[in-house]
């Protein structure tokens, strides 16, 4: 019986192989020139497209980074790694790639105190692997990412769109980017012409990765914590990198009475960090980050406001005096379609809050 067991499974894993290899070779047919036209050679190549081949798939360079989603039922142990290495030859067989230049890892949902600092709904997972470090391009940048070590690599391919938007917006303007993580959104902001970008995350080692991100594109930064930049810093033009948490930096800088033209909020979903004063839910918090974020603004700035929060909702009446404009829609890339992504908004200060007028309520919708 057993015999009969395995040799069933055997030709499950055959056929399912053979979708996922028809499925990568036509994404890949349709894709990889969109890819060069816009400049990229990072792009997702699969995201669960076969509901019985749970894979995201993404592609940087000659490699692939990716995660098997955990199953909503029960699979043995030895089956499902089985499972797994044999959809890691058919990626190989499809792209034409050497199998060890591809990384699967499994991403599982948790919830309560089992989560920390979740990006994009998954945790971190460390890999008991040598870490592989490979540079990819953007949009005529590049940027040094981690296919081995983690779930997520230190570029969001979804937020693509996002960072090309904030590139357009960010000539002579003074640019503050909270949850920085790896600093690609600063990088943008700096290539676009920022007069100085500050980067705000509580993590030394994705500031010193953002350093990194910044240097592979020209330009120079200061590191510092949060007491630094509050004493010396904050008026020094250049790109800075400060250690804080964004929760208490918020308050620090309204009563040092700093102010930027353009504020990038991404924060995760949820963190509940020992480096944190308090833990973060950004379904139940995002109000008041929004609110801090205002007190810094500069009277025709713009906060860019992201999440991947699961069922998300901007309460609009809470923010009646400003102008929400929701462009979730406009930064779906081609590689996206029909995909969720993160929503986006640009908030502003209402017409009055311009002019120096009495307050006009007024919501601008898409």
């Amino acid at each position: 019986m057993g015999k009969y067991v395995n040799l069933g499974m055997m030709d499950k894993i055959a056929a399912q192989g053979e979708f996922l290899f028809n499925r990568l070779v036509k994404r890949y047919k349709h894709l990889h020139k969109w890819a060069r036209r816009v400049k990229t050679d990072a792009f997702c190549l699969y995201d669960r497209d076969i509901p019985e081949i749970p894979l995201i798939l993404d592609l940087y360079g000659d490699s692939v980074s990716g995660a098997l989603y955990k199953r909503p039922y029960e699979k043995d142990e030895d089956e499902e790694a089985l499972w797994l290495k044999a959809m890691q030859e058919v990626i190989s067989k499809a792209q034409n790639i050497p199998i060890d230049h591809i990384f699967l890892k499994t991403r599982k949902r948790q919830r309560g105190k089992s989560q920390y600092t979740a990006r994009h709904e998954g945790t971190y997972k460390k890999l008991e692997v040598t870490s592989t470090w490979k540079e990819v391009r953007e949009g005529g940048l590049v940027f040094k990412v981690n296919l081995s070590d983690y779930l997520d690599t230190g570029l969001f391919l979804d937020a693509r769109k996002r960072r090309a938007h904030i590139q357009s917006e960010a000539k002579g303007k003074k640019v503050l980017n909270l949850f920085s993580y790896t600093c690609s959104q600063s990088v943008y902001a700096a290539a676009g012409g920022a007069l100085e970008v500050d980067s705000v995350d509580m993590s030394r080692t994705y500031l010193e990765w953002g350093g990194i991100n910044l240097k592979l594109n020209g330009f120079s930064t200061l590191s510092m914590d949060e007491r630094d930049f509050f004493s010396k810093y904050s008026r020094a033009k250049s790109h800075k990198l400060i250690r804080a948490d964004t929760l208490s930096f918020l308050p620090e800088a309204a009563k040092a009475r700093l102010s930027w033209d353009l504020i990038i909020l991404d924060p995760p979903s949820f963190s509940n960090s020992k480096k944190m004063k308090t833990h973060l839910d950004i379904n139940r918090d995002y109000k008041t980050l929004i609110q801090s974020c205002l007190k810094l603004l500069n009277p025709k700035g713009k906060v860019y406001f992201s999440t991947n929060a699961r069922n998300f909702r901007l309460d609009k009446a809470e923010f009646s005096e400003l102008e929400i404009q929701d462009i979730t829609e406009t930064l779906r890339d081609e590689d996206f379609k029909g995909k969720k992504i993160p929503v986006c908004y640009i908030l502003k200060h209402g017409y009055a809050n311009n002019h120096g007028l009495p307050q006009i309520k007024r919501i601008s919708t898409d």
